[in-house]
């Protein structure tokens, strides 16, 4: 499974590189909104950084918007994917946008016919939200085995991006299913090398060690 790191930040996006966590990066106006300076520098900046995917989203509600927005974005770099909502206006532009060769990512994805529709319209990516499914009472992950249940039975080549990913759960489930690709916020990602018996462990074997060196 691939790991892409859902965030806007840099810093961030650096360490998770030096982990070797990043096969990809998503983003989303929220992200934007949340960091200093210019957001076109901050697009250019990631899609700099990172090799693999760089998701960027339009804010157009009309396809036509989408569509032109789209090809201003994959200007920032030939590895963007443009983030295109889950409405019929959005399913006009990913259409389109499958023929002129543009990547595409159909984000707020609630249910498994949003996800199916998606794939017929030529999405290369669906990102089904699971944490706020979880939010309001549904099993967000059920969604997720639902989509891979499709996509299997016909043959679709979109990926399954897991987003709204809350915990280390939800990584683990987002695995054990098969998903393509599960985005993490980074502190999820620093939160999936922990564990309370690693931590005795080590200590453990640490004061084991110097007990031994005293004795020398």
């Amino acid at each position: 499974m691939k790991f892409f790191i859902d965030t806007a930040n840099l810093k961030e996006i650096h360490q998770a590189a030096e982990l070797g966590m990043v096969d990809g990066v998503t983003t989303n106006p929220s992200l934007m909104a949340r960091e200093k300076g210019d957001w076109r520098e901050i697009a250019a900046s990631i899609c700099r950084e990172v090799k693999g995917p760089v998701n960027l989203e339009v804010i157009s509600q009309d396809a036509s918007g989408m569509i032109t927005e789209a090809q201003d974005l994959i200007g920032f770099g030939p590895n963007v994917v443009v983030k295109i909502p889950m409405t019929m206006e959005g399913m006009k532009a990913v259409h389109t946008l499958r023929a002129m060769d543009i990547p595409t990512n159909v984000t707020l994805i609630f249910s498994p016919v949003q996800a199916l529709i998606a794939a017929k319209a030529g999405a290369n990516y669906v990102s089904p939200f699971v944490g706020r499914l979880d939010d309001v009472g549904h099993t967000g992950m059920d969604l997720v085995s639902q989509i891979l249940s499709i996509y299997d039975n016909y043959g679709f080549e979109t990926e399954v991006i897991v987003a709204s990913i809350r915990s280390t759960s939800h990584v683990l489930e987002s695995a054990m299913l098969g998903a393509d690709i599960a985005t993490i916020p980074f502190k999820v990602i620093r939160q999936l090398a922990g564990h309370p018996l690693t931590d005795k462990g080590l200590k453990s074997f640490l004061t084991d060690w110097d007990s031994m060196n005293k004795k020398k």
